[in-house]
């Protein structure tokens, strides 16, 4: 329950997280974080609406301009690696690449971890910032898949995902995540073969990965994994940075 009436007024984490279309457990790690200005009052966290109502403008702006930047780098096939700050800027870096293949009539495909966020989760803040899911998935240019459930490496399900859409002329826009730790050596070659599949396909991938997570790969690696990708973006609350890479003409 909120305490004060007004701007001023003080909202509980659960007051907070319906306002913002979000999980509560997030809400509590952005004040963990300090990701957003809150009060501890007794054992409780407390936010105030004019805190809150100045984030929302904030992510609005964010959105927008993530749209406009990604827009010109993104190409058609392309397969990019993305690496964020913390668990809000990659979601930021999600919901922009999907309205940008919204705005440009792709299928769009979210894989996601099961164990660090539910499908109704997403749903939420995927509508909550502009996803319009109910038309896209009328329009069969929707589809959200938990990473635990596919079946042989990442190639076969986009593959699996091209056959679904059969001719249908659109281009496919894809989503996997690298929230946790995995075995580095495997995941390259995973994204190796990505890389090749998708050369010569309407294909987009996007990659993203924590910081915390990339963080503990060894240099020779990182730089691997840079150079798999056909380009790189880095996010950070302090700003947006993005690499091309240019193949060599092949022997």
């Amino acid at each position: 329950m909120s305490l004060y009436d007004g701007n001023n007024e003080l909202l509980s984490i659960e007051d907070a997280a319906q306002h913002l279309g979000v999980d509560p457990g997030t809400v509590q790690q952005w004040c963990r974080d300090g990701a957003i200005t809150c009060s501890r009052i007794g054992k409780s966290w407390r936010i105030r609406r004019s805190v809150l109502e100045e984030s929302l403008l904030r992510q609005g702006n964010r959105s927008q301009s993530l749209i406009q930047r990604l827009e010109p780098f993104l190409e058609i096939p392309d397969n990019v690696l993305v690496i964020a700050q913390n668990q809000q800027l990659m979601r930021d870096l999600d919901v922009a690449f999907f309205k940008l293949a919204d705005a440009r009539g792709g299928t769009l495909a979210k894989y996601y971890d099961d164990e660090m966020e539910s499908a109704d989760e997403l749903r939420s803040h995927f509508e909550h910032e502009g996803l319009e899911l109910t038309r896209l998935e009328e329009e069969g240019r929707f589809r959200l898949v938990a990473q635990g459930s596919l079946e042989g490496d990442r190639t076969d399900a986009l593959q699996r995902l091209m056959d679904e859409e059969g001719s249908k002329g659109r281009s496919i826009w894809v989503n996997f995540n690298l929230t946790q730790q995995v075995d580095l050596d495997a995941a390259l070659i995973q994204q190796e073969q990505l890389t090749q599949f998708v050369e010569d396909k309407a294909l987009v991938v996007k990659t993203s990965a924590l910081e915390q997570v990339t963080d503990e790969w060894p240099d020779s690696l990182f730089r691997r994994a840079e150079l798999i990708h056909s380009g790189t973006v880095w996010l950070s609350e302090s700003g947006l940075a993005f690499r091309r890479v240019v193949p060599l003409p092949r022997s």
